[in-house]
């Protein structure tokens, strides 16, 4: 194996030990998705953290009231996803493993799933078998 050897932060492609990028186009993207996530974070941050805290009221209330505790927390989920798919930042651990571009499609593949199960609760729900 050899040391000298590093990827690219942005795809991931193996560049010299100098560098942090394997071309400009890298560089601009990468630095265009940092500027954009460090403008939009703390927003994202207060919705991400009311829709979960909205799951958690929700799988509370269903045991009271399965209506508002289903239509909630499938409403919950669905935001989520949706929340996740147009503002698609995953953690800089996941950006560490993965490297940026691979990090971001993972985020909207999991923010699919959220709304699908979103979705798949609440036809459930309607349809009686929940």
């Amino acid at each position: 194996m050899n040391t000298d050897v590093k990827k690219c932060r942005y795809c991931g492609k193996e560049i010299s030990y100098d560098k942090m990028y394997c071309s400009e186009q890298c560089e601009k993207e990468a630095n265009s998705f940092f500027q954009y996530r460090a403008k939009t974070q703390s927003g994202f941050s207060a919705l991400n953290g009311i829709f979960v805290l909205g799951i958690g009221i929700s799988i509370f209330v269903y045991s009271f009231s399965r209506t508002i505790g289903a239509v909630g927390g499938s409403i919950c989920l669905m935001i989520l996803g949706l929340l996740y798919n147009f503002f698609p930042f995953p953690a800089e651990i996941m950006i560490e493993k993965y490297k940026l571009k691979k990090a971001v499609f993972i985020t909207k593949i999991i923010a699919c799933v959220l709304f699908a199960l979103g979705v798949m609760i609440l036809l459930f729900f309607f349809l009686g078998w929940i």
